[in-house]
């Protein structure tokens, strides 16, 4: 009998709960669609590569097996090309040598070029030594499968791992899921233990509060953000490509933003359980858009969605610096984005704070 009251009780309880229920119900759902639209989209998206003196028939093979070649009249600034075309690959050839040089942010299609080559040259052999039999001559031309081949990279080299284009994803990720709990939670007890209360009850202006919120607890971040960094690096012995400096400052926006965030959604949250609710719905979303699955083999719609996730800025950011060796200069708008973000959330939550007092 206690039992099935006490299960009466839950019951109603969550039943009465509406926010709660409808997470509970809702969330799973947008998660799955979510997943399944990015796994079972229509777009094919040819790999991109560069050729400069190669023959026609290895040009034919390239684009048989789906590469999208682009003929260019010389081989000189090979990087600002492969970089500005967004060239997976630039290929050249000298007398009996092919020359590739691989752009290599992404090592997965660094082994399909690679793959597609070979197999190219393959296909060549093959109806080269077709051509030789039936002719019976000698001199029935060179094969092009003779060709040697020399790898070059514009990112990292041949040792380059998936793990070391996806760990800066993951650091990025961690400081802000981290970052974001806590300070929601902690924001919370604030409000449910009448503390908060007590401050708006003051002269005390809502953007102060904001910003005091903010500074106070965006010391913890940083010594957070900064543990993380520091042993991704140096106990992890993460791939470090650029300056450490830029990847701290990066992160450090990336908390902020997160901070931010936290604040702002625990002032619709009743309960550290509401709280955790919040995580599929903003967090668990933006994972999928900082490249962990590819963005430019999405739909269109799907890639216009990663464009307002902060972690997509930041995780763009963070693979610049430690793959590519990025600097300032070329990061700077993924950090303004990144500010901006933070500015946003900033003023929604000074509004917010309107539900508790006016002024």
């Amino acid at each position: 009998m206690i039992v099935m009251a006490l299960v009466k009780r839950i019951l109603l309880q969550n039943i009465r709960d509406k926010r709660t229920l409808a997470l509970m119900m809702f969330a799973p759902l947008v998660i799955l669609s979510l997943v399944n639209f990015m796994f079972t989209s229509d777009d094919t998206v040819k790999l991109k590569v560069g050729v400069y003196s190669t023959s026609d028939s290895f040009n034919d093979e390239l684009k048989a097996n789906d590469i999208d070649v682009i003929k260019y009249n010389d081989k000189e600034d090979l990087k600002k090309k492969i970089t500005s075309d967004s060239l997976k690959a630039f290929i050249n050839q000298e007398d009996d040598k092919l020359y590739i040089t691989y752009e290599n942010s992404t090592p997965s299609d660094s082994t399909k070029v690679k793959a597609k080559v070979q197999g190219a040259l393959t296909k060549i052999q093959v109806n080269d030594l077709r051509k030789m039999t039936q002719k019976m001559s000698k001199n029935a031309g060179s094969s092009k499968a003779n060709l040697s081949i020399e790898n070059n990279y514009v990112y990292g080299d041949e040792n380059l791992s998936f793990f070391d284009t996806l760990s800066p994803i993951l650091i990025g990720f961690f400081v802000f899921f981290f970052v974001f709990l806590i300070s929601g939670i902690s924001l919370l007890k604030e409000r449910t233990s009448k503390t908060l209360e007590k401050l708006l009850s003051t002269s005390i202006k809502r953007r102060e509060i904001v910003l005091g919120y903010l500074l106070g607890y965006g010391i913890f971040a940083v010594v957070q953000t900064i543990v993380i960094v520091l042993f991704s690096i140096y106990v992890l012995k993460i791939r470090m490509a650029g300056s450490i400096s830029l990847m701290l400052l990066t992160n450090i926006i990336i908390a902020f933003v997160a901070l931010s965030l936290g604040i702002l959604l625990s002032t619709f949250a009743n309960s550290e359980f509401q709280m955790m609710q919040f995580i599929p719905i903003v967090v668990v979303p933006q994972i999928f858009f900082t490249g962990l699955i590819p963005i430019d083999t999405m739909a269109d719609w799907l890639q216009k969605l990663a464009h307002i996730m902060p972690l997509y800025y930041g995780a763009q950011a963070l693979q610049g610096i430690m793959v590519k060796a990025y600097g300032f200069a070329d990061i700077q708008f993924y950090l303004g984005v990144l500010l901006l973000f933070a500015l946003v959330f900033y003023v929604l939550n000074v509004l917010g704070l309107k539900r508790y007092r006016k002024i």
